[in-house]
């Protein structure tokens, strides 16, 4: 496990013990934990993703740290929208889509406001960074 899997991982464990709360740089903000199928292995994955909610939706970007590639959960539900999301104490099965870009457009300042770090990343990298909505299923 690398050490920023190492991280992921202590993040969620400290979410799931602590009734979705956790300390440290993210003690303030709004966290969930995504979990999809991987693409490739088909194995559970599981990440903490600040979020937006937005109506009854839940916006995550797509970031992964400005890097030049998008971060594997983005690849794993290009591959199978299908997913859960953990939510302070509640699970919620959800189907994720990329924002088109007229509401990437709409949700971008509003996500930026919650989380200002996403500009600064966005600034410094050479892809567009996609917003991904999930849709509670109902």
């Amino acid at each position: 496990m690398t050490e920023r899997q190492q991280v992921h991982q202590a993040i969620v464990t400290e979410f799931r013990a602590n009734g979705g709360r956790v300390g440290g740089q993210f003690a303030d903000v709004p966290l969930l934990l995504l979990s999809t199928v991987g693409a490739k292995s088909g194995l559970p994955r599981t990440w903490p993703l600040t979020y937006l909610q937005h109506g009854g939706a839940y916006v995550v970007a797509a970031a992964n740290g400005g890097r030049p590639v998008a971060p594997g959960w983005y690849h794993n539900l290009l591959a199978n929208p299908g997913a859960t999301i953990e939510v302070g104490t509640e699970t919620i099965a959800v189907t994720a889509r990329v924002a088109a870009e007229d509401e990437r457009t709409a949700l971008w300042a509003p996500f930026v406001a919650a989380r200002p770090i996403i500009a600064d990343i966005q600034a410094a990298s050479d892809r567009p960074i996609p917003l991904v909505i999930l849709d509670p299923d109902r």
